[in-house]
């Protein structure tokens, strides 16, 4: 497979006219993303909409992405929500539609306790040989995943291989990597705080600023891990309002807007999210605009 990339893009869904997933989209934004990033990509993520996708809408994606840039990128596959039945079933289908590896996140809803998060992962990572990274989003999910039951994890479970932290608190950040093992990567699930969470030994970043921004961002990261830190530094805080803007409502309403903006048209979102409103569309084009992304 191809090796894990510093830069990830959480790709949105595109959807035609009437809201149906559009494959062809998909492969061509996917398409576009590793050219601008040199990364790779992740398939139904939070910001893919996962919680309106099918199962078999969801396997599809996997299908196109993987034919349009898995030769040449890594794909990962988001395939855990609350439920740990249908999780290992879409575990099993991505890894049989060919992605690289594969998202987890925490179970959400249901809020699990630590000792039931433990066998959750472990059964899902079970159901494949790929690598697996954990994601911690409590934001979303309204359940945290200790950084004591991800060490035990990345110990006990051999394809644990990393953690997307979106959770928000740098601390936890540097427990994860003081107790891990040296080979377990950390990627910031929040693009603001991808600098931080590199300078305590995280890899890189799963961004959804990269759908308009990935040059930045992967300059960022490679300023960073070639000792540049003062270009490191630059680049995050030139990124920052254009991050700012991109997660002034909940993602991925402007985001889809700003692919909009940029000529790409990814269509609608799914209720009970819905498009930007011209207010909002307007501080985006404004913004994007003054940072140079347009």
């Amino acid at each position: 497979m191809p090796a894990l990339p510093r830069v990830m893009t959480a790709m949105v869904t595109p959807f035609d006219g009437q809201l149906r997933v559009d494959l062809a989209k998909a492969k061509d934004l996917a398409a576009r993303l590793v050219e601008e990033t040199g990364g790779g990509i992740v398939v139904a993520g939070t910001t893919g909409e996962t919680p309106t996708l099918t199962h078999e809408e969801k396997v599809g994606l996997f299908d196109a992405v993987v034919e349009a840039v898995g030769h040449r990128a890594c794909v990962l596959a988001g395939t855990g929500n609350y439920s740990t039945a249908e999780s290992i079933a879409l575990t099993k289908a991505a890894t049989d539609q060919g992605v690289h590896g594969i998202m987890l996140t925490t179970p959400y809803y249901n809020k699990p306790p630590q000792d039931c998060l433990v066998r959750h992962f472990a059964e899902c990572a079970a159901a494949t040989t790929l690598p697996v990274i954990l994601y911690q989003v409590p934001s979303r999910t309204a359940t945290r995943l200790e950084p004591a039951t991800t060490v035990r994890l990345a110990h006990q479970v051999d394809n644990i291989v990393g953690l997307k932290d979106a959770g928000g608190n740098i601390n936890e950040t540097s427990q994860v990597r003081l107790g891990a093992p040296k080979d377990f990567v950390i990627y910031s699930g929040n693009d603001g705080e991808t600098l931080p969470i590199l300078a305590v030994g995280g890899y890189g970043v799963i961004s959804v600023a990269s759908h308009v921004a990935g040059p930045a961002i992967a300059r960022m990261v490679e300023a960073f891990v070639s000792g540049n830190h003062a270009d490191a530094l630059r680049e995050h805080l030139g990124l920052l309002p254009v991050i700012d803007v991109l997660f002034s409502v909940t993602s991925p309403i402007p985001v889809k807007a700003a692919l909009k903006l940029r000529g790409i048209d990814a269509g609608g979102l799914r209720p009970p999210l819905y498009e930007a409103d011209d207010a909002l569309k307007g501080r985006i084009e404004s913004v994007l605009r003054e940072h140079g992304v347009l």
